[in-house]
């Protein structure tokens, strides 16, 4: 199979493994890649498994015809990946490896030798000419193990990332959902590293992609912003897809009850998706992969030997050991004499962080009674109270508590221009009067979105809570509605105005009607009537002070010289900015970065 002219794939197909790094269960095989890219110079991309030697010899050297290699790269020590350098090395004298220094200690311990005299040692930053391509590499450490690198190069224009992007199933099995396997192979495989995730990802924003290689999975061609979303979701701890997923373990049956009855109640209150998974007869790593998935996730166990049972404990230790975070948790007791099950539960995750509890916690003596089947209800209730709110009949649309909501915040304001829908990021948003009532919000005239309201004087103000990622900020304040529709692929909720409100992270919005326009020169202020008002959830508003402490990148500017976006945290690594420079991330000009300090 060729990836482009020059770049030919040798790597294999396992359908004899039955559970991937002796735990994860791959009814659909596995796949070892490696590349070949032959140019005037010939690299070979990493090796495969020591069970397929021979048929990855074969591959290569039908790829090579009567070529030979010059290098091999080694961008992964995983045994997976790297069990047959010594036999690429004995087959082909003359090549030399090119790895990390990491790798190359890595390789004393794997094979009791470093390669002193056939190697070259690359780390972030350094470039390797084969001819006509050029291979740049990218440091890319615990993405997932300390010495990996990713390769990019510049004339095909592919990135060869490493286990990045990688998913379960060998390439000749059925066609499926990417995102299915690639879920559950991120969250078992390289879930605790997000934060070295997102460093890689903003290395690969700046670079123009437009394939992506990975050493397990398909090679990615097409809409490669659905496969670079995903990743950032999932490294950022965000919420994938709404919805609530139940984790149970059941001894005699009751506490299955309850969670069924939970389940249903959910779903008559309006959940869009309601996962329930019996923890004693789940594959694990798929139940890890919901808990990650859905931002509102249910523990229901029963006390055991006063502690909790067993499976359920194992699951919590999953989800610690991969940094669980910013997610909503309820949870379900049963004890018959000594109920302590949430307690227990409770300090299982007490480390992890943003964790959100419900108000009510389900309390079994038992067996249900009419007291914990109202717990239930009040439960449902308040794990669905943005989604009763955001459906048309069963919302409250003249709540004006939505109102106690304002402050010195940041909203989302969404407008339509007629053709396509559009949202910005403001801070100036203030009641004005009460009887009646009034709202007044300050849009830069420079925003597109200044100039739709003006023309069709309507608009949503959502008001963002403290649980929403960066992500939000990059979609809706680093991008132009002019050029760009911010809300593709998104399945869009409506008020009574037509215009679109948050599906998530939002605690409340307003839909606004233009009374009266103020020009403030730099600025419009927009003077409003509400004509809508809902209050989507209970958590916090999103203040700009929590932003920049809790929400907003921190820099990673030690040891390096030159300029620093003061909106994203895009580095530039040089002496002089130039003044027409944009920002590749947040397209913000010279004026919004300052100097590094040293």
């Amino acid at each position: 199979m060729r990836v482009t002219n020059e770049i030919i794939y040798v790597g294999v197909n396992d359908h004899k493994i039955d559970l991937f790094e002796g735990q994860y269960v791959v009814p659909e095989g596995m796949a070892y890649n490696s590349y070949v890219i032959v140019d005037s110079k010939i690299a070979v991309m990493d090796t495969v498994d020591r069970n397929f030697t021979h048929e990855w010899l074969d591959n290569l050297a039908n790829a090579l015809g009567d070529r030979k290699p010059d290098y091999l790269v080694v961008q992964h020590m995983e045994p997976d990946h790297s069990a047959n350098i010594c036999n690429f090395m004995n087959t082909y004298p003359e090549a030399k490896i090119v790895s990390s220094s990491k790798a190359f200690a890595m390789m004393k311990n794997f094979f009791g030798k470093e390669f002193e005299d056939r190697r070259i040692v690359v780390a972030e930053g350094d470039t390797l000419e084969l001819g006509t391509h050029t291979l740049s590499f990218i440091g890319a450490p615990m993405v997932h193990w300390p010495e990996v690198i990713m390769t990019y190069d510049a004339k095909d224009k592919v990135l060869f990332s490493a286990d990045g992007f990688g998913k379960f199933g060998a390439l000749d099995a059925e066609d499926d959902d990417w995102a299915c396997e690639a879920r559950r192979y991120y969250f078992g495989i390289v879930g605790k590293y997000g934060v070295q995730v997102q460093a890689v990802l903003k290395k690969a924003a700046a670079l123009d992609i437009e394939k992506i290689c990975p050493l397990h999975g398909p090679v990615l061609t097409e809409n490669l912003g659905y496969y670079i979303d995903l990743y950032n979701t999932w490294s950022s701890y965000g919420i994938e897809s709404d919805g609530i997923m139940i984790a149970y373990t059941s001894v005699y049956g009751n506490t299955k009850k309850a969670v069924e009855l939970l389940a249903d109640r959910l779903k008559a209150k309006g959940c869009p998706k309601v996962v329930v998974n019996d923890l004693a007869r789940s594959d694990m790593a798929e139940v890890v992969e919901d808990a990650f998935r859905y931002g509102r996730i249910v523990l229901a166990t029963t006390t055991y030997n006063a502690d909790i049972f067993p499976f359920m404990r194992e699951f919590i230790n999953h989800l610690t050991e991969r940094g669980f975070k910013n997610k909503t948790v309820g949870m379900i007791e049963n004890g018959s004499w000594a109920p302590m099950a949430v307690k227990v539960m409770k300090e299982m995750l007490s480390g992890c962080k943003n964790i959100t509890y419900t108000d009510t916690n389900v309390k079994i003596t038992s067996a249900l009674n009419d007291v914990s089947k109202e717990q239930i209800e009040k439960l449902a209730d308040e794990l669905c109270m943005d989604y009763m709110a955001a459906a048309p009949d069963t919302a409250n649309k003249n709540d004006l508590t939505a109102l106690f909501k304002i402050g010195y915040g940041l909203y989302v304001v969404t407008s339509n221009d007629g053709k396509k829908d559009n949202g910005l990021i403001v801070n100036t948003v203030s009641q004005v009067t009460s009887t009646p009532n009034r709202v007044a919000v300050c849009i830069n005239k420079q925003n597109y979105s200044h100039h739709v309201i003006k023309q069709t004087g309507i608009m949503n103000v959502n008001c963002l809570s403290v649980d929403a990622p960066f992500s939000v900020f990059e979609n809706y304040g680093f991008r132009s509605g002019r050029n760009t529709d911010k809300f593709e692929g998104v399945d869009v909720l409506r008020s009574d105005n037509g215009l679109i409100f948050l599906p998530r992270y939002i605690n409340a919005f307003m839909s606004l009607k233009v009374e009266q326009y103020v020009d403030l020169d730099t600025h419009g202020m927009f003077i409003c009537s509400v004509t809508e008002a809902r209050v989507m959830s209970d958590r916090e508003t999103m203040t700009y002070t929590y932003y920049q402490d809790n929400v907003k990148p921190k820099p990673q500017t030690e040891g390096k010289k030159g300029w620093v976006c003061k909106i994203c945290g895009y580095i530039y690594e040089g002496e002089d900015l130039p003044e027409d420079f944009i920002c590749p991330l947040c397209k913000h000009g010279a004026a919004d970065f300052e100097p590094i300090k040293s």
